[in-house]
Order: structure tokens, then sequence, then C-alpha cells
């Protein structure tokens, strides 16, 4: 019988997108330091080069939460630079084809028993919203208007994918333009 290969310097960011993973399958209660070294083939001795204990990896998980799946859009220059109509249709395409919204549910999970996790629920919420809330409000959506445009892009986007797995990537992004048209149509009532 062989022994595992055991790996050797594996990057922080490794270790937060499986400490992310862990979460996504088990929660909060059952991430590990052995378990997350196990995954990732490397002695646990190795995460002590990244983070002091497991309180400090939580914290650092919210923080590669928020930059990686939520900043890396709000904060795109190349997508700010975009005409309002574009700046979401470019943004609902990278949350499919990123799977940006994937750690979402376990992260808001974690929050309901989490003073930590549930501020940067807020914050990430915040940051999304904002961001999209400028993008309908320069098409000149105000009051009400802006306000559900703005939650429905921001709730459909975060939900889509672990609600209706059947659907593949490539008919939902298929149906983007559709989607958008439909949330800056400024029909009368």
């Amino acid at each position: 019988m062989s022994n595992p290969k055991i790996r050797r310097g594996v990057s922080k960011a490794e270790w937060l997108e499986m400490g992310l993973q862990a979460l996504s399958e088990g929660g909060v209660n059952t991430l590990t330091i052995e378990g997350l070294a196990r995954s990732l083939g490397i002695n646990k001795a190795g995460f002590y080069w990244h983070f002091k204990n497991r309180k400090d990896l939580l914290h650092h998980l919210l923080d590669y939460w928020t930059h990686e799946l939520t900043e890396v859009v709000t904060e795109n220059q190349d997508i700010l630079t975009l005409d309002p109509k574009n700046r979401l249709i470019k943004t609902a395409e990278m949350i499919i084809d990123f799977e940006l919204t994937r750690y979402d549910l376990a992260i808001r999970q974690w929050a309901q028993q989490d003073t930590e996790a549930a501020r940067a629920v807020r914050k990430v919420n915040r940051l999304r919203m904002n961001f999209i809330r400028n993008a309908f409000a320069e098409l000149g959506f105000k009051g009400d208007d802006l306000e559900m445009r703005t939650m429905l892009f921001t709730c459909y986007h975060s939900l889509e994918s672990p609600m209706f797995p059947e659907i593949s990537r490539k008919r939902r992004r298929e149906q983007i333009s559709k989607r958008i048209e439909l949330l800056i149509s400024k029909k009368s009532r």
C-alpha cells in the first residue's frame, strides 16, 4: 500500500478556495484544518504559513469571498467604463462564466449563526446592490422602480444557478440579453 503523495507549496488562495469549497459542502462546523490539509494533499503544518489558527482562516475566507467573488466585478475598471446596459450584461456574464455566486448559500447560512459572517454578507449585499443600483440609475430609474430592478437583478443572479441547476450555463448565458431588456424596459403601467 502506497502513501498518498504530499504536495508542497500550497498558496494562501488554494487554502481559501478549498476552505470555501468545504464550507459549501458541509457548513462551517465541519471545516477543519486537518480536513483541508488532507483535501489539498499537504501536511497541516503548511496551514500555519498563511494563517494563525482556524479563526484567522474563517476571517480570511470572508475577505476572500468579498474580494474574489464580488469586488472582482464591482471594482473592475473595464466594467465600470461600459455604458449601463452593457455593464449589466457583462456583470451577468461574469457571474455565470466564473460562477461568482457558488459559495453564496453557504456563506449566508453561516451568517445566520456568526456575527462576523453576517457583517460580511451585509457588506457584499451593499457592494452588489450599489453597483447594480448605479447602472439602473444611469438608465434613468428612480424610487421604487430603481430599487425593484436592483433587487430583481441581484436576487436573480445570486440564486439562478442553485435554483435552476438543470439549465445549462450556455442557456443561462443566452437569456441574459432578454432578461436585461426586460429589466430596463420603461413601458408605462
